[in-house]
C-alpha cells in the first residue's frame, strides 16, 4: 500500500492525513525513530512532572511510552480527526490522564504559558516542505503559537532531519525571539543503516529551543551544538556556524551509509575533531582491499600510525596505504594518524576513544559482536615531542619536533603546518640523546603522564644532531650527483664552489661542508627564521667556507649573473619549495625554471659543472614542459626518481658528449662513496650513494611515463 503523497505539499493537507490514517489503520507510524532511539535526548530535556504538549502526534507510540515511564501530564493534538479517535480508543482505559485533542497547531486553543515542554517529532519537517511564501507564513503561525503556549524557561523539542531550509527557519525564528538555540544529534547513520529497513541516510537531530524572558535592548544570541548523546554542548558564534556544523555531521552520516553499503568508493579520508576545542585529533583513511578473501576474521581492522611516522610512504601516500592494507589481510583497513598538539595516553585509551566512532565506518557483512583488532607498529603509539613552535612571516606556522623511528632512533623534523604531512627538513639525533630520551620516557610512564607531552623532555641543543647522516633520500641523490663532476678519488682534494638555494634545516650544505673539506658554499635562504631554526635546532653553523645570504634566490642569482665580476660555481643546487598550494608543482616555484632565468643559472655555472634541481611536480603536462625547458638550456640531463616519493632529482650539464652509460654512472658513484668511507671522514655506513645511481638509463623526452631510477634525457 503506497501512502506517500503525490507531492510534498500534501503533507500540509488535512485531507491527506485523514486518508493516511484511515488506510494505515491502527499500526503505529514512527517518524525519525522509536522511543528507545530517542529516550536518551528526551529524558535529558524533559522532567516527569512537567506539562507536555505533543503537536502532530499522529498514531506514534512515543507519548504512550513516555506516559508509561512517568510522564503522565501529556496533551496530544493532531489535525486528523481519524487519528485522534484511534488514539483516544487505544488509551482511554490504560492511560486515563493523557488527553488527545483534534486541533490545528497554528491556531491552538490553550491559554498563554500553559506548558513547560512542546514536543514535535517530525511535524515541522512535514509542514515546512518548501520555502514558498504561503508555506513560510503557515510555519510562522505554528512557531508563534509554540512560543505563546510555552512558559518562560520552557523548551520546544523538535525532532528533525535538520535539512538546510528547516534549520534556517527554526534557528532564525527563535534566535530573533531571544531564545537559546541548541541542536543535539540523537541518531547516527550507522544506527539507521543496520536496521532491517533503513529509513534515512541523514542523521536525526533534536532542536532544543529554550524560552528566555525578553530583555529590552538585548541582542544576545546563544547557539550550541551537542554532537553526541552524552557529550558537552559546544558554543558557536553564529547561526551560520551552527548550520555548517550540522551540515558536516550530515555529510559524515551520508559517508558512513555509503561505506556500509558498498566498498571501493575510492580515496576516503576524514578528520575527527576534539569535542571541546574543535581541533583535528585524528585523521582517518579508509582503504578497501576487494581481493582479500572474505573470512570471519578478515573483515575490518584499525591501524594506529605511530606518532611522527605519518609522513612515511607506507602511511602517508595512497599507494602505500593500499600496500599496507593488502599485507595486513583485511577487506577494509582504517589507518589513524595522531595529530601533534593533542595528548594521547596510550593505545588502550585511543582504542576506547575510537571504538564506537570507527564502527560507523565498518563494512557490511561483519559478524555480530565481532571484535575489531587495533594494530600498530610494535604495539605502541610512538613518540613525538614538539621542541619548538613559532610563526614565520614568510613560511607561516611551523614546528620543530623529535620523533622516534622504527629502529628506536630519534629524528628531528621541521614541519610547515600549512603542509603538515611533508617533512621540510630532517636530521638524526645522536644515539646518546636518543637513549636519554628513552630512559626519560620510561620514567614518565611510571608517573602516568600523557605520552609525548611537550614538556616531557628538555629542548636539546643543535649539537645533538648526527651530522654524518643524511635523512632525506633526495639529499642523498643530490650528493650522489657530485660524482658527475670529475674523478671522484680527487674530488675531496679539489676546491669546489657550490651555490645552494634553499636552506631549510641546513642538512644538505652542512653535509657538503663536513665531507668535502675543500668546498666553499654560498647558501641562499629567503626566510631569516629558517636560518635561526637551522642554527638552533639542526646543528648548522656558518664558517669561513660556508656563508648564508638572506635573499630571494631569484634576485640573488640575477644579481650575480649581471655583475661585472661574474662568479662561477662547480655545483648549483635548488632545493626550494613553493608557497602557492594551487600550483601543480610544489618544488621549485615556477619562476626558478623559466628559460630566461635558467640562462642566468647557466651563466654562473662552470663549463664542467652540474646544476642539480629537486623537482616535485604532479602535473604531467607541466613536468614535460619543465623538462623541455631545462633540455633547451642544458643539453645533458639526467633524472633520478626517488622511490616511494613524488620527488625527482634533475642533474643538468652543458656537454652532451660527456654522457655516461649506466655502468659508468655506477662506477663513479661507487668511487665517490669509497672515497667518503675512508677513515676519519665521519661517514655513516647507512648512506648509500650507489643505490642513488643504480638505475640510470636513457629515455627519450617524448615519453611521459617516468620509471623509477636515474636516466638521461
Amino acid at each position: 500500500m503506497n501512502l506517500l503523497p503525490k507531492s510534498s505539499k500534501e503533507f500540509g493537507s488535512v485531507d491527506y492525513w485523514e486518508k493516511f490514517f484511515q488506510q494505515r489503520g491502527k499500526k503505529a507510524f514512527e517518524w525519525y525513530g522509536t522511543y528507545l532511539e530517542l529516550c536518551g535526548v528526551l529524558h535529558k530535556y524533559m522532567k516527569p512532572r512537567e506539562k507536555v504538549l505533543v503537536i502532530g502526534c499522529g498514531n506514534s507510540e512515543l507519548s504512550e511510552q513516555l506516559y508509561d515511564v512517568g510522564y503522565e501530564d501529556i496533551v496530544n493534538i493532531d489535525i486528523s480527526e481519524v487519528v485522534i479517535k484511534q488514539m483516544k480508543e487505544r488509551n482511554a482505559s490504560r492511560r486515563p490522564q493523557m488527553s488527545f485533542l483534534k486541533m490545528d497547531m497554528t491556531q491552538m486553543e490553550f491559554p498563554d504559558a500553559s506548558f513547560q515542554v512542546v514536543l514535535d517529532k517530525g511535524t515541522l519537517d512535514a509542514v515546512l516542505t518548501d520555502e514558498e511564501e504561503k508555506t513560510l507564513q503557515q510555519v510562522d503561525r505554528m512557531l508563534a503559537e509554540v512560543g505563546r503556549v510555552l512558559q518562560v524557561g520552557g523548551r520546544y523539542l523538535c525532532i528533525s532531519l535538520a535539512q538546510a531550509h528547516i534549520l534556517k527557519k527554526a534557528v532564525g525564528h527563535f534566535s530573533r525571539e531571544g531564545w537559546m538555540v541548541r541542536v543535539h544529534q540523537v541518531a547516527s547513520s550507522q544506527d539507521q543503516v543496520l536496521e532491517a529497513e533503513p529509513r534515512f541516510s541523514l542523521p536525526v537531530f533534536a532542536f532544543i529551543m529554550t524560552k528566555f524572558r525578553p530583555v529590552p535592548g538585548s541582542a544576545l544570541q546563544i547557539f550550541e551544538l551537542c554532537a553526541q548523546e552524552q557529550g558537552k554542548p559546544v558554543r558557536l558564534e553564529s547561526a551560520e556556524q551552527l548550520a555548517e556544523a550540522v551540515r558536516e555531521r550530515q555529510q559524515y552520516a551520508w559517508l558512513c551509509s555509503q561505506l556500509y553499503r558498498k566498498a571501493g568508493l575510492g580515496s576516503v579520508s576524514l578528520d575527527l575533531c576534539n569535542g571541546d576545542t574543535g581541533e583535528p585529533r585524528y585523521t582517518l583513511h579508509v582503504v578497501d582491499s576487494p581481493t582479500v578473501k572474505p573470512s570471519r576474521d578478515s573483515h575490518f581492522a584499525i591501524f594506529i600510525i605511530p606518532q611522527g611516522r605519518e609522513t612515511e610512504w607506507l602511511f602517508g601516500m595512497e599507494e602505500g596505504r593500499k600496500q599496507l592494507a593488502a599485507s595486513a589481510g583485511f577487506r577494509r583497513l582504517i589507518t589513524v594518524a595522531l595529530h601533534r598538539g593533542q595528548q594521547y595516553e596510550g593505545m588502550d585509551s585511543i582504542q576506547a576513544e575510537l571504538s564506537a566512532r570507527v564502527m560507523e565506518l565498518a563494512p557490511a557483512g561483519m559478524p555480530a559482536r565481532q571484535q575489531v583488532p587495533f594494530l600498530s607498529v610494535g604495539g605502541d603509539i610512538g613518540v613525538r615531542t614538539v621542541q619548538h613552535q613559532d610563526c614565520s612571516p614568510l613560511s607561516g606556522d611551523y614546528v620543530v619536533e623529535d620523533v622516534q623511528g622504527d629502529d628506536k632512533r630519534y629524528f628531528r623534523r621541521l614541519i610547515f603546518l600549512s603542509n603538515r604531512n611533508v617533512v621540510q627538513s630532517e636530521a638524526r639525533l645522536l644515539k646518546d640523546v636518543s637513549h636519554r630520551a628513552q630512559k626519560k620516557r620510561k620514567k614518565d610512564k611510571k608517573k602516568q603522564r600523557p605520552a609525548a607531552a611537550p614538556e616531557d623532555r628538555p629542548a636539546a641543543p643543535g649539537q645533538c644532531i648526527d651530522r654524518s647522516y643524511l635523512c632525506c633520500e633526495h639529499h642523498k641523490a643530490m650528493i650522489a650527483g657530485l660524482a658527475l663532476l670529475r674523478n671522484p678519488e680527487l674530488l675531496l682534494e679539489t676546491p669546489l664552489a657550490l651555490l645552494v638555494v634553499g636552506l631549510g634545516g641546513g642538512s644538505l650544505p652542512l653535509f657538503v661542508h663536513d665531507h668535502f673539506p675543500k668546498s666553499c658554499i654560498d647558501a641562499v635562504e629567503i626566510d631569516p627564521s629558517m636560518l635561526e631554526v637551522a642554527t638552533r635546532w639542526f646543528g648548522f653553523s656558518q664558517s669561513d667556507r660556508m656563508k648564508v645570504h638572506i635573499a630571494d634566490g631569484l634576485d640573488y642569482i640575477t644579481s650575480l649573473a649581471g655583475g661585472e665580476v661574474r662568479p662561477h660555481y662547480d655545483v648549483i643546487m635548488f632545493d626550494v619549495d613553493s608557497k602557492d598550494p594551487t600550483l601543480g608543482m610544489s618544488c621549485p616555484p615556477p619562476a626558478f625554471v623559466d628559460q630566461p632565468f635558467l640562462q642566468k643559472v647557466k651563466s654562473i655555472l662552470t663549463p664542467e659543472g652540474v646544476f642539480i634541481l629537486n623537482l616535485v611536480c604532479r602535473d604531467l603536462g607541466l613536468k614535460d614542459s619543465v623538462l623541455a625547458g631545462l633540455k633547451a638550456v642544458f643539453p645533458l640531463l639526467y633524472v633520478r626518481r626517488i622511490e616511494g616519493e613524488v620527488n625527482e632529482i634533475l642533474f643538468c650539464q652543458l656537454h652532451p658528449e660527456q654522457t655516461l652509460a649506466t655502468p659508468e654512472l655506477l662506477e663513479v658513484a661507487e668511487a665517490l662513496e669509497q672515497t667518503l668511507r675512508r677513515p676519519g671522514r665521519g661517514w655513516d655506513d647507512t648512506n648509500d650513494l650507489k643505490r642513488d645511481s643504480r638505475a640510470f638509463h636513457a629515455k627519450r623526452l617524448k615519453q611521459r611515463r617516468i620509471s623509477i631510477g636515474m636516466r638521461q634525457i
